[in-house]
C-alpha cells in the first residue's frame, strides 16, 4: 500500500491531509504537511510508512476504522512536541523534570539542539547539577557507610578484653594509647610523645649545622653527645610506645595492618640496623663501605615526623584524601606531563642555538617544570622574545591545569575531615568504665536511609541506561 492510498481509505477521516493523533487520551488533527517538516522524527516517519506492520513499529496501536494513531506516552508533555512542529523550537518549563523530558523528546526523535536559547542554558545546568548532588551523596553515603563499620570495629576490638585477665586494665590503656583524647591520660600521653617527635626531628636538623659538629678521631664529623642522648632517649620512648601497644592491643595478627603501627616500627628499624652495622664494621674492618648504608638510614629518622598522623586529624585526612583522591591526582599528572612535553619541545626548538642551557630536551623539561608548576628557579630562562612568550604561555597553563584537580582535591580532604571529626567525637562517647555498656551511638536511621538510597540510585541508572519507552503513567501508577 503506498502513502498516497494509505490517506485515501478513508476521506472523511483525514481531511485536507490531517491525520489523527492520541497520546494518551490527548486527541488532535495534524496536518501533514507540519510533520514533514522534520521528516527524521518519530512522526514525520509515520507518515512515509508503506504498511501496517511499517505503522505499528512506531505507534502503540492503529485505528484502521477511525484512521487514528495512539502512542502511550505522557499527555502531558506531547503539548511541547506540538509546539516544536508549529515553531521548529522547543521551550522547557521551570517545574518540568529534565531527565522525564529528555527521554521523552528522545522518543519522539528531537534532538536537544532544538531548545530554544532562552532555555537551553537552564537546561543543561538543571542536567549537570544532579551529577555533582550524585557525587556529594555518594560521599556522604560512603562517609556514613565507613564510619559505621569503623565505629563497630572500634565496638569490637574493645570488647575483646571482656572475660581477659585484667581486661578491663587492659582496655584502658589501650584506648589510652591508640585514641589520643578519649581521656585525660591519653591527651597526657600524646603530648608527651609529640613533644618527643618534634624533640628529635629538632636534634637531628641541629646537628646538621657545622657549630654542633664534633671531629672525631680520624677527623670526621660527628654528632654532638648532647645530641646523640637526646636521639637514644628517643628511640628508647619510640620503643617502648611500639611494645606497649602490641602488648596491649586486642588482636596481634591486625597489629601490624594498622599504617600508622607501621609508622611506628619504621621510625625505630633504621636506628638498630645501623647499630647492627657499626658493630659490624669495627669487627670486620674489611666491611667499611657498610658504613655508608648506615649513614643512609640515619636519613631515613626523618620520617618520624609522620607519627604525628596518629595525634593529628588533619594528617589523617589528608592521607584519606590521597587514598581516595588518586583518580584526581592522576589527572593533574596527565596534565602538567601534556603540558611539559609540549612546552619542553616548543622552547629547545627556539633556544637551542642561543641557550645553552636550553640545548637539550631533557634541559627543557626541567624548566618546563619548573615553570608550570610556578616555582621559578630562574636557574634557567629564555633569552629570545619568542622563547618569553613561550614561557608566559607555559606559566599561564601551569595555573590553570594546578587549580582545576586541586578544587576537587580540596573538596574531598574537607569531607573527610569532617568525617573524622564526627568518627572521634562517636568514640569518645564510649563509656568502657565497668566493661562494655553501651554501644557508640549511630544513627541507624541514617545509614538505611543511605543503603535504601543507594540501591533506589542504581535502579536509576539503569533505567536511564537503557531508556523505556513505556508510558510515563504506568511509572507513575
Amino acid at each position: 500500500m503506498t502513502r498516497q492510498s494509505l490517506w485515501d481509505v478513508s476521506e472523511a477521516n483525514v481531511e485536507d491531509g490531517e491525520i489523527r493523533i492520541n497520546v494518551g487520551g490527548f486527541k488532535r488533527r495534524l496536518r501533514s504537511h507540519t510533520l514533514l517538516r522534520f521528516p527524521e522524527t518519530r512522526l514525520g516517519r509515520l507518515l512515509l510508512c508503506h504498511s501496517r506492520e511499517a505503522i505499528l513499529e512506531l505507534c502503540d496501536d492503529y485505528d484502521d476504522v477511525q484512521r487514528e494513531f495512539y502512542f502511550d506516552r505522557n499527555p502531558e508533555l506531547f503539548p511541547y512536541v506540538l509546539h516544536f512542529y508549529h515553531t521548529g523550537k522547543l521551550h522547557v518549563m521551570a517545574e518540568l523534570c529534565v531527565f522525564s523530558f529528555s527521554q521523552e523528546i528522545e522518543y519522539w526523535g528531537i534532538n536537544e539542539f532544538f531548545i530554544d536559547s532562552c532555555c537551553s542554558y537552564s537546561y543543561h545546568g538543571r542536567k549537570v547539577e544532579p551529577e555533582q548532588e550524585k557525587w556529594d551523596e555518594q560521599s556522604d553515603q560512603e562517609s556514613t557507610t565507613s564510619s559505621f563499620d569503623e565505629i563497630l570495629a572500634f565496638y569490637n576490638d574493645a570488647s575483646k578484653f571482656d572475660g581477659q585477665p585484667l581486661g578491663n586494665f587492659r582496655r584502658q590503656l589501650w584506648l589510652a594509647l591508640d585514641n589520643p583524647g578519649y581521656s585525660v591520660l591519653s591527651r597526657v600521653f600524646s603530648i608527651l610523645s609529640i613533644l618527643v617527635v618534634l624533640g628529635s626531628i629538632t636534634t637531628m636538623c641541629l646537628n646538621s649545622l657545622p657549630d654542633f659538629q664534633i671531629p672525631d678521631s680520624q677527623g670526621n664529623p660527628g654528632e654532638d653527645p648532647r645530641f646523640e642522648i637526646v636521639e637514644h632517649f628517643g628511640i628508647a620512648w619510640f620503643t617502648f610506645e611500639l611494645v606497649a601497644r602490641f602488648a596491649v592491643a586486642p588482636d596481634f595478627l591486625k597489629f601490624f595492618k594498622n599504617a600508622l603501627n607501621l609508622i611506628d616500627l619504621m621510625s625505630i628499624v633504621p636506628f638498630y640496623i645501623t647499630l647492627v652495622v657499626n658493630l659490624v664494621v669495627e669487627s670486620t674492618p674489611t666491611l667499611a663501605n657498610l658504613g655508608r648504608v648506615a649513614q643512609v638510614l640515619r636519613l631515613m629518622r626523618i620520617f618520624r615526623i609522620l607519627k604525628l598522623a596518629r595525634h593529628s586529624t588533619g594528617l589523617r585526612s589528608l592521607g584519606a584524601t590521597l587514598k581516595y583522591s588518586y583518580k584526581e591526582v592522576g589527572l593533574l599528572l596527565l596534565y602538567l606531563s601534556v603540558g611539559i612535553s609540549i612546552f619542553s619541545v616548543v622552547a629547545y626548538t627556539i633556544e637551542k642555538e642561543e641557550n645553552e642551557g636550553l640545548a637539550t630536551i631533557p634541559a627543557c623539561w626541567w624548566w618546563a617544570t619548573v615553570s608550570m608548576t610556578t616555582v621559578g628557579y630562574g636557574d634557567v630562562v629564555p633569552g629570545t622574545t619568542a622563547g618569553k612568550l613561550t614561557a608566559s604561555a607555559c606559566i599561564l597553563a601551569g595555573i590553570l591545569v594546578v587549580v582545576l584537580p586541586i578544587t576537587l582535591i580540596f573538596n574531598k580532604f574537607s569531607h573527610f575531615y569532617r568525617r573524622q571529626k564526627q568518627l572521634e567525637s562517636a568514640m569518645r562517647s564510649c563509656d568502657f568504665g565497668d566493661g562494655m555498656k553501651e554501644v557508640p551511638s549511630v544513627n541507624l536511621r541514617d545509614y538505611y536511609a543511605h543503603k535504601v538510597k543507594s540501591l533506589m540510585a542504581s535502579l536509576t541508572n539503569m533505567s536511564r541506561s537503557s531508556p523505556s519507552e513505556l508510558s510515563l503513567n504506568d511509572s507513575l501508577h
